[in-house]
């Protein structure tokens, strides 16, 4: 994009490495702005060339970028429409044997309570890519959720992300299973199985949190009847609180939320800390099964 348009450029907290800069730092040095370990610093410097005309891309750890730089987010960005695309890498559980400071597990119910901020969460390599093409064309504040935990891609190679949009990854009529990230591949995996019993799971991809396609969502709980959602966050606040919201003031649906309880996560890896909260295709599964014994 930076090759395509002289307005791009990048902003970071000494995360050269981590947010993967490195080939721009070098090939678009004047573009590039290291302000150190000064996370607050980081978004209004973002703001500032916002203001100047040029397209900032402000990178660093989801856990530090949120958590540190709430204010500026909210008043720098949200408050003042600035044209700045947020990165919050490794997020979720990411770093999992750096400890509960270095969790991201509560961005996304931060985030998308600031008025004008878009939030986005790709599920695989090609919606990230997508999303950030989209970014670019976007004018306003957007924060992606941009994640390190391997996953296997879940859409076609012409897949192309669009804001306010939950496509359908799965059909069926039983139940919905409403995911982002990397819990994506994890409902489709569930999915599969439930197939497998004679139960029909339609799998929402609900990597735009907000603004959130409130149509696909009613239409889900109308016609499954059951919703579960699955997000590698908070279970409070997050995608699922986001659903609940919808559904008690428009379609009062059974439903179930999944996610990491109002709890600090221990340390771990990501893989352990998954597993520990029950983040896998196998508990989603059950999940489901409960829900319709339920009913």
């Amino acid at each position: 994009m930076a090759s395509e348009n002289p307005n791009v450029c990048a902003v970071v907290n000494d995360s050269v490495s981590s947010t993967k800069l490195k080939n721009f730092q070098s090939k678009y040095p004047e573009r590039f702005v290291n302000v150190g370990i000064a996370e607050q610093n980081m978004v209004g410097v973002g703001a500032g060339l916002a203001n100047g005309g040029m397209l900032p891309y402000v990178c660093g750890a989801s856990c530090f970028l949120t958590a540190r730089a709430m204010e500026q987010v909210k008043v720098d960005l949200g408050y003042s429409k600035s044209n700045v695309k947020l990165c919050g890498m490794s997020s979720g559980m990411a770093y999992g044997e750096l400890g509960p400071t270095h969790h991201s597990i509560e961005d996304i119910a931060w985030t998308r309570i600031i008025p004008n901020l878009a939030v986005v969460v790709p599920a695989d390599s090609l919606e990230t890519a997508s999303a950030m093409r989209y970014s670019l064309l976007h004018v306003g504040p957007m924060f992606l959720r941009i994640s390190r935990v391997p996953v296997r891609n879940v859409h076609a190679d012409d897949y192309a992300f669009t804001l306010g949009k939950a496509p359908v990854l799965h059909p069926g009529n039983d139940v919905a299973i409403l995911a982002n990230g990397l819990m994506v591949e994890r409902a489709l995996d569930a999915a599969h199985d439930l197939a497998a019993q004679g139960i029909g799971a339609r799998v929402l991809n609900m990597s735009s949190v907000k603004p959130m396609d409130e149509e696909a969502v009613l239409a889900a709980a109308r016609e499954t009847r059951r919703i579960v959602t699955v997000e590698e966050g908070l279970a409070a606040g997050g995608l699922g609180g986001a659903v609940a919201e919808l559904l008690a003031l428009q379609q009062p649906t059974p439903m179930r939320i999944m996610g990491v309880p109002g709890v600090f996560a221990p340390t771990g890896s990501a893989g352990f800390l998954l597993e520990h909260f029950g983040l896998t295709s196998a508990n989603i599964q059950r999940t489901v099964l409960e829900l319709i014994q339920q009913r």
